[in-house]
């Protein structure tokens, strides 16, 4: 049957914007580029302005000027304020959305809203850090701090913009992105437990490979506990300043027969994992034993074992709160430790032995997860 109907009838009509007005409809907003910078032991870059009443921290970076790039804004900020101009920024890490009533803006200062950008400004070497430069009359120092400390020195909405860029890095998930310091995705392992890299004594030690001298007591035991697909198991306390990811293990009980033992022990009560065969890295010197009390020289230990079952998540019987459990490479897993270019080299290790020992893959590059509450079936 045929309408009698014009084709336009019904359709309300459109009117056409000139270019003026088009543009004039457009959304502006200021934009803004920073970069996570940190030490071999994971502590991040902030730098401390002089023009900022109120004496929080930032971390390096600033405003992108009119027709600049991000990425180019953000390394040439880095070149003005810490002297730096051969960072690359091989990543975007988090992308922030800041809404108009921001709430830090001094009183009276009209904002469209802000996008800011955060990059990965990588690791530092020594010589870097040594090569560190400050406009004086823009910033009055600089540190590389934990993360727990980093946040109390940022503004509140700065501290999560940190923490949500560094966990994409540390975690291998994608580029975060947030609103008004709050994520608008599903939040990634290592934010929904605030995990936190904390600096760790005895870190730069070397690991000896051979036999503990027998004059050394063994204080503590801790295994790089692998699941078949190559990644290892980490455990992370939580606490009223952030969880701490460690390796499963504690300290060596009158009870426990052997180092090995501990290790059985220790990774059910945390993890509540099964272990098969472990095998002994290495061990670090203590050369005071503070930790324990003041108990002299001995070995921490370090060693490898291959994970057989994963029970349902239970409370640790020496904390009374149940630990995250965690599934990290190797390498993500000594960045989130803070040990370094040597906890990297341990790392290898523990790696190239599961790979000899028990026929174990490389564990290819992925997202840090978290093993379900009701276990895992391991093949």
């Amino acid at each position: 049957m045929s309408s009698s109907l014009p084709p336009s009838a019904g359709v309300a009509s459109q009117s056409v914007l000139s270019a003026a007005q088009y543009a004039a409809s457009r959304h502006a907003v200021w934009l803004g580029a920073a970069a996570i910078v940190t030490d071999q032991v994971g502590r991040v870059l902030l730098v401390h302005p002089t023009y900022r009443k109120d004496d929080s921290w930032l971390l390096p970076g600033g405003v992108v000027e009119p027709g600049e790039h991000p990425h180019v804004a953000c390394r040439r900020e880095i070149t003005e304020e810490l002297g730096l101009a051969d960072l690359s920024l091989p990543a975007v890490l988090a992308v922030h959305s800041f809404s108009s009533h921001r709430p830090d803006l001094q009183p009276g200062t009209p904002c469209p809203g802000e996008i800011r950008f955060v990059f990965d400004g990588g690791t530092l070497r020594p010589d870097q850090v040594e090569a560190i430069r400050l406009p004086p009359d823009e910033l009055s120092e600089y540190a590389f701090l934990e993360t727990r400390d980093a946040v109390r020195r940022l503004r509140p909405v700065d501290g999560l913009i940190m923490l949500a860029a560094y966990r994409a890095r540390l975690g291998n998930t994608a580029t975060a992105h947030l609103a008004d310091g709050r994520h608008i995705l599903d939040l990634p392992a290592l934010d929904r437990h605030d995990v936190h890299v904390r600096f760790r004594p005895l870190w730069d030690r070397p690991l000896n490979r051979g036999p503990v001298p027998e004059r050394l007591p063994v204080q503590q035991a801790w295994g790089w506990c692998f699941v078949p697909d190559g990644r290892i198991v980490l455990v992370a306390d939580p606490g009223p300043r952030g969880a701490l990811p460690m390796l499963p293990g504690g300290t060596v009980e009158k009870t426990d027969t052997t180092p090995e033992a501990t290790l059985h022990r220790e990774a059910d009560e945390e993890a509540q994992l099964t272990l098969a065969d472990p095998v002994r890295l290495g061990w670090v010197l203590d050369e005071t034993g503070e930790v324990y009390g003041g108990a002299g020289p001995n070995a921490r230990l370090r060693l490898a074992a291959r994970v057989t079952g994963i029970g349902p998540a239970a409370v640790d019987p020496a904390t009374g709160r149940p630990f995250a459990r965690l599934l990290a490479t190797p390498a993500q897993a000594a960045a989130l430790l803070g040990w370094g270019p040597p906890g990297a080299r341990q790392a290898q290790l523990a790696a190239e032995t599961a790979r000899e020992r028990w026929g174990l893959p490389t564990a290819r590059p992925t997202a840090i997860e978290e093993f379900p509450a009701e276990g895992m079936r391991l093949s």
